[in-house]
């Protein structure tokens, strides 16, 4: 195996590399959805109905006015984390299309589901490999409550520490709507570090979906985090992207424990929060 160089990035880990015991702190997956129909309708009209087995879901989907995707259908193999009541984050790839993974986060208590496509692209310069597509939706026939899923600034300044596994850890400096930095604590990638792309949106007060897409490794995860306790922060998450040979998709869920390191307070007038969504 080729040593890993920090200033070298030809030289670090593959996702699949990474893979092996990242999974350890992963919850259990519900069985919650299991005998459910959750279909829902995004602003666009676009339909899209899931039918929920113990480990398999079947889909249908129906583009919108202004969605030009083929009308398609599947059935894939799929795990859900229960996050809070009521509340749970699913994730699953397509067996027909390899290169495109769906995140679900559903809330039957509200009525409500952000759905988040994964994407694996071809190259193309200034963009990375794994694009995120966000679209929130109201579930069909349900009574729909509270505020709709949103981009938000309420990371901003954070500093968390990660821990994935007994030998997977890193931190997470929220620095923008579009930036954050990372640095593996321990594991094999330890003394890596990098500054990514990132989007936030919160689903509930204190819970947030948390994406991230890396520009030196083909790959992005979408993760889903409770923060309302600072020193026990919860997240379930999935990485998808590219394996070491940069052509078979690599697809794993896991989970980690986190806590609030600190909190960077800027002058109101270079507060980041200003910079705008991303």
């Amino acid at each position: 195996m080729t040593t890993m160089n920090p200033a070298d990035t030809s030289t670090w880990l593959p996702l699949d590399g990474l893979a092996p015991g990242f999974d350890a702190n992963k919850a259990t997956p519900s069985t919650a959805l299991a005998g459910r129909e959750v279909n829902v309708t995004a602003p666009d009209g676009t339909r899209i109905a899931h039918r929920f087995g113990e480990d398999r879901v079947a889909w249908s989907f129906v583009p919108g006015t202004d969605d030009d995707s083929p009308a398609s259908t599947g059935d894939d193999a799929y795990e859900a984390f229960e996050v809070d009541d009521g509340l749970l984050f699913v994730q699953f790839p397509h067996d027909s299309r390899p290169t495109e993974a769906v995140s679900l986060v559903v809330d039957l208590r509200h009525g409500r589901v952000l759905s988040i496509v994964s994407r694996i692209l071809a190259p193309e310069p200034g963009r990375t490999r794994v694009q995120h597509a966000f679209v929130p939706a109201e579930i069909d026939g349900a009574a729909v409550s509270g505020t709709a899923p949103a981009p938000t600034t309420a990371l901003i300044g954070r500093r968390v520490e990660w821990v994935y596994s007994p030998e997977h850890a890193y931190e997470h400096v929220y620095l923008s709507s579009r930036w954050y930095s990372w640095q593996c604590l321990a594991g094999p990638e330890r003394g890596l570090a990098d500054t990514d792309e990132n989007s936030v949106w919160e689903i509930r007060p204190g819970i947030y979906v948390f994406a991230w897409r890396e520009k030196v490794i083909p790959c992005a995860s979408v993760t889903i985090a409770d923060h309302r306790d600072a020193g026990r922060i919860r997240s379930h998450g999935v990485l998808f992207g590219l394996d070491e040979s940069g052509e078979v998709p690599t697809h794993f869920t896991f989970g980690a424990w986190g806590r609030l390191i600190s909190v960077t307070s800027h002058t109101p007038e270079l507060e980041p929060a200003s910079f705008g969504q991303a």
